[in-house]
């Protein structure tokens, strides 16, 4: 049972039913009432309490994770009781798994034909496993052998120079990275559009039950427990829904605290390797992106919680805020651009709302420093992406600062952030979950950031986005911009004032065509 009380605020009057409830009733009260939403399963929890707390809790674990999960991250009270979920950080007593000396020996008995495959994704992409279920599948010559994952390192399921691989088997990521654009384009692959923050509930709502889910873990520890590494995000809920479990034993994955806890005795088999991690290499900044981290470090206060993904524009900005004060970190990941900040006292999470002290995130990539730097590190915790995402959770930070970017904006602050018009390029991601909670955070703010123009000159800000664009942020969600021409904040403003603001970020010389392209569309509400 997995509890994540946000908040307990005080009840009004009680009813004539809260009344009636006997000593037994009351030890549940408290948490089963904190809203009105959750009162009808109270009551029931009432009269089932009489027989057994124990039994209340486990009868309705069912109808709870419905509520629950039909409504992600709109309840004060958080909980996640499933029925059907196989806890993970337990020991299976009577199990141990079997120790392969081969990646197909490891697979082969979890594969068919028409099946599932959750594959941990990032720098925790286990490629010796992932090779392996390629070769198993073409030797059996399996069919529509489905695979559903995020971003992947390496070649990825179906490589490019591997068509029969493509024959075997249909990856389903969440997140579209290098390796699958092209096999998304021609049909070989499908993306899912989907905010990070409802990741896990595929798993939890059942609308995919993996038969196997493929996993790249730290070695157990005396106690026999081992972790997900550098990625728990949704890897938590493959864990706690597949049927079976295979696990990359690696020395070289991180011990890394938090939700990614799983025994040793509860994979089904094991595969030991020695090998890197994937790493991201950083690239130098631009004189745009500078100054786009300049115009962002002016806009986060002392105190602040920050909120960044990985590239070029999150490095630009955290490179900027070594001049700041206590400022803290609830992310859904991260990278190397924060190690110089906590280093220096600049991040010490002092003045956070919640996990005072610690580093707070889903995965995180970046160079072998980084991964050094979390290894058995009590004040960096990965969490379930369920509560990072949350946007109540967010909203409840201290100064809560969400730094984000997109592909290109409209005038009206429409953002293009997944596709490049009708091309996937990448996925939804955490964008919308961060932007919508730092905004609704007291003293909070949501940015957008990119360069006017794409290194090949192309405008990002545009009189409308190009055909076949996917808006990911819409313009009333959208509030901060920012490039290397300044910020703006567009909440509260109409659509031609919008487009001002917006075409003083431009690139000079893209200003001439964006206010032509206003006046046609606004005609006297934007003069020339």
């Amino acid at each position: 049972m997995l509890l994540f009380l946000s908040d307990f605020r005080p009840r009004p009057k009680p009813s004539s039913w809260e009344r009636s409830l006997g000593p037994a009733d009351r030890r549940l009260q408290p948490l089963l009432c904190t809203t009105t939403a959750a009162m009808p399963l109270c009551r029931a929890a009432a009269a089932a309490t009489r027989r057994s707390t124990r039994r209340a809790v486990q009868s309705l674990g069912r109808r709870f994770s419905t509520a629950i999960s039909s409504s992600p991250g709109s309840l004060s009270v958080a909980l996640s009781l499933q029925d059907y979920a196989i806890e993970r950080n337990t020991v299976r007593h009577g199990h141990s798994p079997r120790v392969c000396s081969s990646a197909e020996e490891a697979m082969e008995p979890y594969l068919q034909s028409d099946g599932m495959v959750f594959i941990h994704a990032g720098a925790a992409t286990p490629q010796p496993l992932m090779q392996g279920m390629i070769n198993v599948a073409k030797a059996k010559k399996l069919r529509n052998l489905q695979t559903i994952h995020m971003h992947l390192e390496g070649p990825g399921p179906i490589p490019l120079d591997d068509p029969e691989a493509a024959e075997c088997i249909r990856p389903l990521p969440t997140f579209v990275g290098a390796n699958l654009r092209k096999q998304v384009m021609t049909g070989d692959a499908e993306a899912i559009p989907i905010h990070l923050r409802d990741l896990p509930y595929l798993f939890r709502r059942r609308v995919v039950r993996p038969d196997v889910a493929l996993l790249h873990c730290s070695p157990p520890d005396a106690h026999g427990f081992c972790t997900l590494g550098t990625s728990v995000d949704w890897a938590r809920g493959a864990a706690e829904h597949s049927k079976a479990l295979v696990a990359l034993i690696n020395p070289q994955m991180p011990r890394v605290h938090g939700d990614g806890i799983i025994h040793f005795s509860q994979f089904d088999a094991v595969l030991h390797h020695d090998g890197p991690l994937w790493i991201h290499k950083t690239k130098e900044l631009s004189k745009e992106e500078v100054s786009i981290g300049q115009h962002i470090a002016n806009l986060v206060p002392d105190g602040a919680t920050l909120q960044m993904g990985i590239g070029s524009v999150p490095d630009a900005a955290l490179s900027q805020l070594t001049n700041h004060k206590n400022l803290g970190i609830h992310t859904e990941m991260f990278s190397d651009g924060v190690l110089p900040l906590i280093e220096s006292g600049v991040v010490n999470n002092s003045m956070k709302s919640t996990y005072r002290g610690r580093t707070i995130s889903a995965f995180l990539s970046g160079s072998q420093k980084l991964y050094d730097f979390v290894n058995d590190n009590l004040s960096v915790n990965l969490k379930d992406v369920a509560y990072t995402n949350n946007v109540e959770v967010i909203a409840s930070q201290q100064s809560m600062i969400g730094i984000n970017s997109c592909i290109e904006m409209d005038m009206t602050g429409q953002a293009a952030s997944s596709t490049i018009g009708f091309r996937i390029y990448s996925g939804f991601g955490g964008q919308v979950d961060f932007l919508t909670g730092a905004a609704a955070s007291q003293n909070g703010k949501g940015i957008l950031a990119f360069p006017s123009r794409t290194h090949k000159g192309v405008p990002r800000i545009v009189p409308q986005l190009n055909e076949g664009a996917a808006v990911v942020t819409t313009r009333a969600q959208v509030q901060w911009v920012v490039t290397e021409y300044g910020s703006v904040n567009l909440f509260g403003k109409s659509l031609p004032q919008r487009a001002r603001s917006l075409i003083s970020l431009a690139h000079p010389d893209d200003r001439d065509d964006l206010e032509r392209h206003a006046h046609e569309r606004f005609g006297k509400a934007f003069p020339k």
